[in-house]
């Protein structure tokens, strides 16, 4: 089973947080995006089955909002390929809402995309990153302080300087106290 270092990030961090830079790519393939999928839980559509052309499609999202990231994080214009690459992926999967009758709230609203399962969830990711990337705390995602980690986080606490306190924060806490007590002798 594939491990994911930090999830419950926006979805648009987790997803280019499928990247660290120990492990490789962790949704290089279906049973890693499958994986990857499980993980999040309910916050994407279900796909009934991962294929190769789900993780492409997840790919070149994932492709197209690290450069649109980068450059809003710093206050400037998205790469105009970036934007081009994720408002193409959105109009093969255009939403539309879609009424319903709950028996426990009364009239329900939910999106709706009329298109094949890849195309489906590079949509839904897309949206994520889209609505990162027009949020007004854009500039408040980070990078990990840890020299070892590439990982994004958006700070609940603006003191907050590791993506996993408990992993990075600690390495980097015992690498400061032996660097503080090298060479010191009992």
């Amino acid at each position: 089973m594939t491990f994911f270092p930090l999830t419950g990030e926006p979805l648009a961090l987790d997803l280019l947080n499928t990247r660290p830079a120990d492990a490789g790519d962790l949704i290089a393939d279906r049973a890693g995006l499958a994986a990857w999928l499980a993980a999040e839980g309910d916050r994407l559509s279900r796909v009934a089955e991962v294929g190769e052309a789900e993780v492409a499609a997840v790919h070149a999202v994932r492709e197209a909002a690290g450069p649109a990231l980068e450059a809003a994080r710093r206050g400037e214009r998205p790469p105009a390929g970036a934007l081009e690459a994720l408002n193409g992926i959105l109009a093969a999967a255009p939403a539309h809402r879609e009424l319903y009758w709950s028996a426990l709230t009364g009239l329900m609203a939910s999106p709706h995309r009329g298109a094949a399962p890849a195309a489906r969830l590079a949509a839904e990711l897309a949206e994520a990153v889209v609505d990162l990337l027009t949020d007004v705390r854009v500039a408040s995602v980070r990078s990990c302080e840890a020299d070892d980690c590439v990982l994004l986080f958006l700070p609940a606490h603006p003191r907050r300087r590791w993506c996993v306190a408990s992993a990075c924060g600690n390495r980097a806490r015992v690498a400061r106290y032996y660097a503080r007590h090298k060479g010191e002798r009992p």
